[in-house]
């Protein structure tokens, strides 16, 4: 382009003198009044950051001036970035800065313990490598790796290290990695650990101590009250007078919860959030636990101190809901290939009792591994190898009206006996069913059994997926086999979860004469009713004389 023309836009505008605002503000006044309003304009705040073009326009120049950077202007976005990000960073009032801990840090330090060798562990680690209870999680974490399922590697090797610190600090006979429950703030990492025989039977000892001395306490104080009884038996017998009729009403019998190391506490649970945090040992599980946990459905918290705020009100926080829940989890998902257990010989010809059945079992000697295809082709290769939960909330079965020696020699009510006719013995599936016989959902069976790979069949695994309880699978390879749990402890349920409905209302009490408040009577009925009173008493005063004139006569004449 030339240069410009006079009709052109661009016109005189290199020529000396000439602006291009001549035309438009014609007077100084009007020129400050539109540089004044320019500037308000960029003194303007943004909503966002707080900042103002002038003052970062003002301090890209101070910058540029101060540091006076080579071809600035290609360099003027990453100096307003520069700017920027000046305004937020932290300003250190102090003489040392103050280094952040960032999360991961913080997680390295709980686990540091984990890597931490014991002194002088080397060489005894080195004799009883064979006799450890510790489970080689790594190896059980490969096999379900095969399937897409499990942890990552690195949490799979610190849960190893967490259950090898809690068996070098409790005295534990088996040990196995039970699982993983998702909570809403905090995760359940689970162990599940057998003691050793003497010291379940000292834990059983020292909860009965705890026991006795609690109803001790209860009688010496009933003592006390007793002796003043004695001393006001005729104020209470007035009292007992007056007071109003006391309730019949006799609550259900409670039914008492299986020992350690029988039924649905055969095992013990130790919990933690994280591999790294010290081991929490769950409480044992009660039947009225059981029971509840089938009618409620709740989420985890990851607090074991939580209040579980449910209806019908479970009897207990998170962590007995949690001990309730492992336990319907294992008897409903812990499997194992046909075969590879077996009943004691001794058992064998006994009876079974108490609707449990047998409920100790042996490892198969002469156990022959079944190939992956005749595993998966049909359920009945699989077998359930932990006790079934009666409704009642036991493995074995209780007669809660049964008497004992004591009470057989004492009276009893009828009733009691007419209970105990009319109560059903509950009798559920013996130990070591095939999975082919548990119940459907909705056409669907219980469980689903697929291979690992199709690609390889010669190297794949077999896999079961529990359909009743997501989250639960087993793998079986030749000898060995492992169950586990992922999930969020919560049952199938083909429909949605609906709570129970509270209790109806009580009836009001039937109103009738003996309970309506009568009217006060007027003055004159009142001296209506003395004056028939004085009468009555009148009439009854001179029979009685009259009776005793007669009698008066007759002694006379004899």
């Amino acid at each position: 382009h030339g240069p410009y023309q006079p009709h052109e836009p661009g016109y005189g505008l290199y020529q000396p003198g000439y602006s291009p605002y001549d035309d438009q503000i014609p007077d100084h006044k009007s020129r400050m009044l539109a540089i004044q309003n320019a500037k308000a304009y960029l003194l303007k705040s943004s909503t966002t950051s707080g900042l103002n073009l002038y003052d970062h326009l003002a301090n890209m120049l101070t910058k540029i001036l101060d540091e006076q950077p080579t071809n600035a202007v290609d360099i003027i976005e990453n100096i307003s970035k520069d700017v920027k990000c000046a305004q937020f960073q932290k300003k250190m009032d102090t003489l040392r800065d103050e280094h952040e801990i960032l999360p991961t840090v913080e997680a390295a330090e709980k686990r540091k313990a984990l890597f931490l060798k014991a002194n002088g562990e080397g060489d005894e680690e080195l004799e009883e490598i064979g006799e450890t209870p510790l489970p080689n999680v790594m190896e059980t974490a490969f096999y379900f790796e095969q399937a897409g399922i499990g942890l990552s590697k690195e949490e799979s090797y610190h849960i190893f290290l967490a259950l090898k610190k809690l068996i070098s600090v409790q005295p534990i006979q088996t040990c196995r990695f039970w699982g993983k429950i998702l909570g809403l703030e905090r995760n359940y990492i689970i162990a599940e650990v057998q003691y050793h025989e003497g010291v379940e039977e000292e834990e059983t000892e020292e909860e009965e101590v705890i026991e006795e001395e609690g109803k001790g306490m209860g009688e010496e104080e009933g003592k006390g009250v007793g002796e003043v009884e004695d001393e006001d038996e005729d104020e209470d017998e007035e009292k007992e007078k007056d007071e109003p009729p006391k309730s019949t009403y006799k609550p259900p019998p409670v039914i008492p919860k299986e020992e350690n190391g029988t039924g649905a506490n055969k095992y013990v649970y130790f919990v933690c959030n994280e591999p790294g945090n010290p081991w929490v040992k769950l409480p044992p599980v009660t039947p009225a636990q059981i029971v509840r946990a089938r009618k409620i459905k709740k989420f985890f918290t990851g607090r074991l101190d939580a209040p579980v705020v449910s209806f019908p009100p479970f009897p207990g926080n998170e962590a007995n809901y949690l001990r309730a829940q492992i336990a319907r989890i294992s008897a409903g998902t812990q499997i194992s290939p046909v075969g590879f257990y077996q009943f004691a010989e001794e058992e064998g010809d006994e009876e079974e009792e108490g609707g449990g059945g047998r409920d100790a079992y042996e490892e198969n000697p002469d156990f022959q591994p079944l190939s992956v295809a005749e595993m998966v082709d049909s359920l009945s290769m699989w077998v359930h190898h932990v006790q079934n939960i009666l409704t009642q909330g036991r493995c074995v079965w209780f007669n809660p009206f049964q008497k004992s020696e004591e009470e057989e020699e004492e009276d009893e009510e009828e009733e009691q006996a007419e209970e105990t006719d009319e109560l059903q013995q509950e009798i559920g599936p013996s130990l070591l069913t095939p999975l082919s016989e548990d119940e459907e959902i909705q056409n669907m069976p219980a469980w689903t059994a697929q291979p690992s790979t199709n690609l390889i069949p010669q190297h794949a695994v077999a896999i079961l997926q529990s359909n009743r309880w997501p989250g639960a699978y087993a793998f079986a390879s030749g000898k060995k086999f492992d169950n586990i749990y992922f999930g969020w402890g919560h049952k199938y349920s083909p429909e949605n979860h609906t709570p129970a409905l509270p209790p109806p209302v009580q009836a009001e009490y039937p109103s009738g004469p003996e309970i309506t408040e009568a009217r006060d009577p007027t003055l004159e009925e009142e001296q209506a009713f003395q004056a028939a009173k004085e009468e009555a008493l009148a009439a009854a005063e001179e029979e009685e004389d009259e009776e005793d004139a007669e009698d008066e006569e007759e002694e006379d004449d004899d």
